[in-house]
């Protein structure tokens, strides 16, 4: 199996890969339009990079509108699936079904072999999982009803039971947050990270800027 992971910098995308136990053979992150900082996440290349340097993995990128994001995606997937003869994709989705149906479509462009190792697991359960395998996740994105006081908050006990009385799903599968991860087994060291402004993009959410420290 030569293995390529779509790779957001979040927890669902890194314990999803941590399922396979296997190395991937590259990661594959979406840009938005201006190919600096990531979608949903709005995570800066260098911490992605820095994550990929930590798993001593390439890390390959798309930039892209929403509305020619699939088309990217594909031809993207369709390169590196030739310079690296990958036969497999892994995807951190749980249980969205239409977001299940893309990466099902997508993957069949490329010729490769779909998994989701997360699919239909139970939501807190995931969430308790990854924390208890070693994977050290913080809020980076949130929407307005979270508010900017999540930003920066790590993903524990005590951050998932402030979510559940937000009544916020937990895994945030729904986009009602986003993460970064810090430490993991995948990773040789842990990532250090400077944290930023708070700033909000005007349509309803918010980011936490970070840089490498």
């Amino acid at each position: 199996m030569n293995l390529i992971c779509s790779w957001s910098g979040g927890k669902d995308s890194c314990f999803a890969l941590m399922q396979m136990n296997q190395q991937p053979a590259v990661l594959l992150n979406a840009l938005n339009e201006n190919g600096e900082i990531s979608r949903s996440h709005g995570l800066h290349t260098s911490i992605l990079q820095a994550q990929a340097k930590a798993m001593n993995v390439p890390i390959d990128f798309i930039s892209a509108t929403w509305s020619d994001y699939t088309g990217n995606f594909i031809q993207k997937l369709q390169e590196l699936s030739q310079q690296y003869e990958l036969t497999d994709a892994v995807f951190g989705d749980i249980d969205i079904d239409v977001h299940r149906e893309w990466e099902e479509s997508v993957c069949q462009s490329a010729n490769l072999n779909c998994h989701l190792p997360l699919w239909q697991k139970d939501r807190k359960g995931l969430v308790f999982s990854m924390i208890e395998s070693g994977v050290v996740a913080m809020i980076v994105s949130c929407n307005d009803h979270l508010g900017q006081g999540f930003l920066g908050k790590i993903i524990n006990p005590e951050t998932i039971v402030a979510l559940e009385r937000k009544g916020v799903d937990v895994c945030g599968e729904n986009g009602e947050f986003h993460t970064v991860v810090l430490d993991c087994p995948l990773f040789a060291s842990p990532i250090d990270v400077i944290l930023g402004e708070k700033k909000s993009n005007g349509t309803g959410y918010n980011f936490l800027e970070l840089r490498i420290k």
